[in-house]
């Protein structure tokens, strides 16, 4: 079983990186919110604050490097560039599933030395809300939380993906008390992500009532693991990719609908972010931190270097939008000017 879940863990990789085999049907709505332009900003471009706070530690701007996946050789790699890019620029960053590590006992990576490496800034564990049926769920949830020194963990939702993998969990009855029996007991935040579907209101307000404080609506528009599985599928299967290209809530319109139904969460705006101009639309529309993934994927598999100058220019551009808005910090970003009719729907 370990090695098929290397494969399958490798396969992704291969396969999100082809943005042809990968992408969905569907764009993120972020293309339309768009910024009424400040011609005379009474600010200082370096004198903008774009710090804030994320799961109890100060982080220098609210970019989240979201999770990835791999291989254990992979994940090594692309975990200790992820760790030490952040470390270096104050930015908060999650693993990939624990799964594989936890059943399989390889560190993979996802061992102590990721907070020897960056030990000032937030870190995600990450767990399948599938993982939590078993007996042994939660002390797997605190080993996930332990292994890594996490300050949060994820419980990524993907029932669409699971549906689609020909080796899925497909019972998912009574998963959502245990997330919420979770919540209570595992001494640090439980985070709530979807995969690129986005997360409902109705679900966000569930959750937030049940204590999930930390949601990640990760919506439609950006990576689509319907399919990137059938891709990897036998060709029976290859169809249903097509069939769901077009799934999800689009990533403008979930972060709304978000903030809407749960105005004391803390919302993570991501699905298909690709620069510091949409982190600073998913901050408008109401999100706390926007998160990046497929967007720096391959910046993190070439280096710490590489990676580390990719998220310099997102967050360079967030800081100008900033500037050309007249926006001094991340309050007053939330309420800059837009030009007329530029909010998508709710």
């Amino acid at each position: 079983m370990g090695n098929h879940h290397v494969e399958r863990k490798e396969d992704h990789i291969r396969i999100v990186l082809d943005r042809k085999s990968s992408q969905s049907a569907l764009t993120t709505g972020l293309e339309t919110v768009r910024f009424l332009h400040n011609a005379l900003p009474d600010l200082d471009l370096g004198e903008i604050d774009l710090s804030c706070t994320l799961a109890g530690r100060r982080i220098a701007a609210p970019v989240l490097v979201s999770s990835m996946t791999g291989g254990p050789v992979r994940t090594a790699e692309i975990n200790h560039n992820i760790a030490a890019a952040c470390q270096a620029l104050g930015l908060p960053f999650g693993v990939g599933s624990q799964r594989v590590a936890l059943d399989h006992g390889g560190m993979a990576g996802l061992g102590p030395e990721l907070r020897r490496i960056a030990p000032d800034v937030p870190i995600f564990g990450n767990l399948g809300a599938a993982q939590l049926r078993g007996d042994d769920a939660f002390d797997m949830a605190r080993r996930a939380v332990e292994m890594i020194g996490a300050d949060a963990l994820f419980i990524h939702l993907n029932p669409l993906q699971e549906a689609i993998q020909p080796e899925g969990d497909r019972n998912w009855r009574g998963l959502f008390d245990r997330i919420a029996a979770l919540a209570e007991t595992l001494g640090v935040p439980v985070a709530v992500k979807e995969v690129g579907f986005g997360l409902s209101a109705s679900l966000c307000r569930r959750l937030h009532e049940a204590g999930v404080q930390i949601l990640d609506v990760a919506g439609a528009g950006g990576t689509n693991w319907a399919r990137v599985e059938a891709a990897r599928a036998t060709p029976d299967r290859h169809a249903l990719g097509a069939t769901f290209a077009d799934w999800g809530i689009p990533t403008a319109q979930a972060i709304r609908q978000a903030r809407a139904a749960v105005p004391g969460a803390t919302i993570i705006g991501s699905g298909g972010l690709s620069s510091g101009l949409d982190v600073a639309r998913a901050i408008r529309l109401g999100a706390d931190i926007g998160a990046i993934a497929a967007g720096v994927l391959k910046d993190a598999i070439a280096s710490q270097g590489d990676l580390e100058a990719r998220l310099s220019a997102v967050v360079e551009e967030l800081r100008i939008t900033c500037f050309c808005t007249g926006s001094a910090d991340l309050d007053a970003l939330r309420r800059a000017d837009l030009m007329p009719d530029q909010l998508p729907p709710t």
